[in-house]
């Protein structure tokens, strides 16, 4: 029997939120952040300059608010199902996200996520400093991830989910990509169009 490795992007598919918006609201930025975002996500900018841009309006935040931006989450209905599916066929589940890892080393393992990679937010005296510390999870980090992780826990099919531009790297490097709750683009490029609603509909697809 295959093993198989489904990996999801988080902001959106694993979540229903866009966490950089949840962050930005905290410093009254959300309404421009969340303009830049949908910019990234349609795949009309770079999309690591745009994070970089977006993240510096999030400089000043405390990290305290992160409390309240974990409280704000909402996991998207069928993800735990699928998840759970997943594992009982003896796959992996992986999470890679342009988000962070701040907010996603919380969401991930409540959920039963096994893998995940995300960003680092830079901080400073307890508050944000408007910086990525380190390299940007990018599309290309995304598809090596997935790559990376189906050798390393011995999965031979592939099955990525996602809904931005920058998920289409990896969508393409998978045996099966998905477009989920997607902007137009992605709908056009990925292997099967499938949600909004619920990402159990996912299990129907699993080997």
């Amino acid at each position: 029997m295959p093993r198989v490795l489904v990996v999801l992007d988080a902001d959106s598919t694993l979540i229903r939120n866009e966490v950089i918006e949840l962050i930005a609201d905290e410093a009254g930025r959300g309404a421009e952040v969340a303009a830049a975002t949908e910019a990234a996500m349609r795949g009309e900018v770079d999309f690591a300059a745009s994070l970089r841009s977006r993240v510096q309006q999030l400089a000043g935040v405390p990290v305290t608010a992160f409390e309240r931006v974990l409280a704000r989450i909402e996991p998207t209905p069928g993800v735990r199902d699928l998840i759970a599916a997943v594992h009982e066929r003896g796959g992996v589940v992986g999470v890679v996200s342009g988000g962070f890892h701040e907010i996603l080393d919380h969401v991930a393992p409540t959920l039963g996520v096994d893998v995940w990679r995300a960003n680092r937010l830079s901080v400073a005296d307890g508050a944000l400093t408007g910086e990525v510390d380190g390299p940007i999870v990018d599309a290309q980090a995304k598809a090596d991830g997935l790559q990376a992780w189906a050798v390393e826990h011995g999965c031979d099919v592939t099955i990525a989910i996602g809904d931005g531009a920058n998920d289409l790297l990896m969508m393409a490097a998978a045996d099966l990509g998905l477009a989920f709750n997607a902007k137009p683009r992605v709908r056009a490029e990925a292997d099967l169009v499938i949600g909004p609603l619920s990402l159990a509909e996912v299990i129907p697809l699993l080997p």
